[in-house]
C-alpha cells in the first residue's frame, strides 16, 4: 500500500480524511499534538508530533523503527484552524512554520504528492467588501483579510514557488468551506431568521466526509505543478432561494450563469472538471 502522512489527523476534518483514506487502501500514519479518537482503524499509525519543531517531523517523515520506512504522499491539514482563536503574531509564527516545516521534511525525504488545506478564507471572507462576482472561483486573485488567511495565500505561493524549482513536484491547495459533520446539521434552518448570520461565506459549507473524498481526488491526480480548487458542498446551509440571499446581502455584485435556488455560491465547477469531485453527503 503506498504510505500517506496526514498532519492533524485528529481534527474535524483530519478524522475524515484519515478514515477515507484507510478506507481505500492507504497506509495512513498521523503527525498530531493528540491521538486520534479510539479505536484507531487498521491502516493507521499515529506518531506523536510538535509540529512546529522541524527536527521531529524531518525525522518521522523519513520513518520510525518498527512501524514504518518510507512516505509516498502528504496531506497538511494541521494549523490553527481559524481566525480569531489565537493572536494575530501567533497564528502567523504557528502555521507558517508549520506548513514550511512539513513540506520541506517531505520534500527532502522525496515525496512529490503534496495535497493541503488552504481555505476559503483567500476569496476575501468575511466578505464585509463584496465579492467581485458569484459564483466566486479561483480565478481572482487573492484577497486576504486576516493573518489566518494571509498565511494561506502565503502557503499557495510557496506551493507555486517550490514546483517552479522542482518540475516533478505536484502541490495542491484545496480552499475548504466552513468544514460542517452530521451532527452540525441541526442548527442549520435557524439560519433563515437571518441572512446576514452566514453572509461570510456565501452561505456555504462542506460536509467533512466530502473534504475527504475531495483529498483522495485530489492525492490520486495525476499532475505536476501547484493547483488550488474551491471544494464546498453543491448547495448552501440556507432554505431561502440565492436571489433572495444576494439581493439582501449583496445588491449590485454581478451574479454569473444561473446559479440554481440553493446552489453553491462558492464555485466548484473546477473541482468537478479536474478532479472529479461531486459531493455525496449533504444537510438536506
Amino acid at each position: 500500500m503506498a504510505r500517506v502522512v496526514v498532519t492533524g489527523g485528529a481534527g474535524k476534518l483530519g478524522r475524515a480524511v484519515v478514515a477515507d483514506l484507510a478506507a481505500h487502501g492507504w497506509d495512513v500514519v498521523v503527525f498530531d499534538r493528540v491521538a486520534p479518537p479510539q479505536p484507531v482503524r487498521e491502516g493507521v499509525t499515529f506518531v506523536p508530533m510538535d509540529l512546529t519543531d522541524y527536527a521531529q517531523v524531518l525525522d518521522a517523515v523519513l520513518g520510525v523503527e518498527e512501524r514504518y520506512e518510507r512516505v509516498d504522499a502528504l496531506v497538511h491539514l494541521a494549523a490553527i484552524p481559524a481566525p480569531g482563536l489565537a493572536g494575530d503574531h501567533a497564528t502567523f509564527a504557528n502555521n507558517m512554520s508549520v506548513s514550511h516545516n512539513v513540506v520541506s521534511a517531505a520534500r527532502r525525504a522525496g515525496v512529490k504528492n503534496i495535497v493541503w488545506a488552504s481555505s476559503e478564507t483567500v476569496l476575501g471572507l468575511p466578505f464585509d467588501t463584496p465579492p467581485p462576482y458569484v459564483p466566486v472561483d479561483e480565478e481572482y486573485t487573492p484577497r486576504p483579510e486576516s493573518t489566518y488567511s494571509l498565511v494561506k495565500t502565503l502557503e499557495e505561493e510557496m506551493a507555486r514557488q517550490l514546483c517552479r524549482r522542482d518540475p516533478q513536484l505536484k502541490m495542491i491547495g484545496l480552499r475548504f468551506s466552513n468544514v460542517m459533520e452530521p451532527a452540525d446539521y441541526g442548527e442549520f434552518p435557524s439560519y433563515d431568521a437571518d441572512p446576514a448570520l452566514r453572509r461570510w461565506n456565501l452561505w456555504g459549507y462542506i460536509d467533512a466526509r466530502d473534504g475527504a473524498q475531495a483529498v483522495r481526488r485530489a492525492l490520486a491526480h495525476e499532475a505536476t505543478g501547484a493547483d488550488v480548487f474551491i471544494i464546498a458542498n453543491a448547495d448552501t446551509v440556507m432554505s431561502r432561494p440565492n436571489r433572495e440571499l444576494l439581493a439582501q446581502e449583496f445588491p449590485g455584485v454581478e451574479v454569473r450563469g444561473e446559479p440554481g435556488e440553493h446552489d453553491t455560491l462558492l464555485s466548484i465547477e473546477k473541482a468537478r472538471r479536474v478532479l472529479g469531485f461531486e459531493p455525496e453527503h449533504g444537510w438536506r
